[in-house]
């Protein structure tokens, strides 16, 4: 599984027009506009729902006027994209009232098409962000939002403060019979494995953290290690960044007890006779943990994508 070339987005985020307030505020009332409460956006079972200015408007006496974060234009221009993050005045007390038309990314993420999940991926992160920086980390007074939803401004010092992404890597593990080693963490649904992965330390390079997350994680060094391809993950503000890599010693992999709690190797017909068992659970179609997955399982004559079927609950 080699890396795709995947530079152009079918979302053009027109960054030129951020600083453009009077042209973010004509953009808006012809935009299609994904609404946010807490983690959950806008959608149903046949994608994302989205609002124009005038639902928005409507909705005023329910929601909170909120903020505004623009995402971007079709790549034609014909279309302009927003998300509008917002929280009831009064809260319902039932949960099932409160999240009515609404869902996590990561529920309905395997089943948008590619313009709609480069939205939402874009959506749920920076709306993360915003909720999470309220304050100037210079002076603590407050941060309001600007340039379209791209920075927070102080309004004490006037200080910018632009969003963050968290490098973390993940990794598919071989060896030379080319096998693949899974983890379960004890936070997942019984059954689930997947590949292993952490975030970047200060002064490390990517494959640095790919040989050290493993070992510690799964007890055997790698060698051989490949860049495979990057995936946008807003749980809350990452990036991954995936490689396989080649242990020579599969046989003193060891789950650490800790955040890995079991470990096993799978080939290729093992894998298809634990899903078809039960006995295995993949990761969601959203992730690339899965996309690697595939693409390795898929990279042998006779066996395809059907044989591999997964919830798409992450945790219980």
């Amino acid at each position: 599984m080699s890396a795709r070339n995947q530079s152009l987005s079918p979302i053009d985020r027109a960054s030129e027009i951020r600083s453009d307030a009077a042209a973010l505020a004509l953009l808006w009332r012809s935009a299609q506009i994904i609404p946010i409460i807490g983690t959950h956006i806008g959608a149903d079972n046949d994608g994302l729902r989205f609002l124009d200015s005038e639902n928005v408007e409507l909705l005023s006496r329910t929601f909170e006027s909120g903020e505004r974060y623009f995402l971007g234009q079709s790549r034609d221009g014909g279309q302009a994209y927003f998300a509008w993050r917002t929280s009831w005045i009064n809260e319902p007390s039932d949960e099932a009232v409160k999240f009515e038309g609404f869902r996590t990314l990561r529920e309905v993420g395997g089943d948008l098409d590619e313009v709609e999940l480069t939205l939402a991926m874009h959506a749920v992160g920076l709306s993360n962000w915003h909720a999470s920086h309220p304050c100037c980390s210079r002076c603590g007074d407050k941060t309001v939002s600007d340039l379209g939803g791209s920075v927070r401004v102080c309004v004490a010092d006037s200080s910018q403060h632009h969003p963050r992404t968290d490098p973390a890597v993940i990794v598919l593990v071989k060896d030379s019979a080319d096998r693949i080693l899974l983890g379960h963490q004890a936070i997942w649904p019984e059954k689930r494995f997947s590949t292993f992965a952490g975030f970047v330390e200060p002064g490390e390079s990517f494959e640095e953290c790919v040989s050290r997350e493993v070992f510690e994680e799964a007890g055997v060094y790698c060698n051989d290690i490949n860049y495979l391809r990057s995936q946008a993950w807003p749980f809350p503000a990452s990036v991954m960044i995936a490689f396989e890599a080649i242990t020579d010693h599969p046989e003193s992999a060891k789950a650490d007890g800790v955040e890995i709690t079991q470990i096993q190797w799978f080939s290729r017909q093992e894998m298809k006779l634990a899903i078809a068992s039960g006995d295995l659970l993949l990761p969601p179609m959203i992730s690339v943990a899965r996309k690697m997955i595939t693409g390795w399982y898929t990279a042998d004559d006779g066996f395809t994508a059907d044989d591999l079927t997964g919830g798409e609950a992450w945790r219980p």
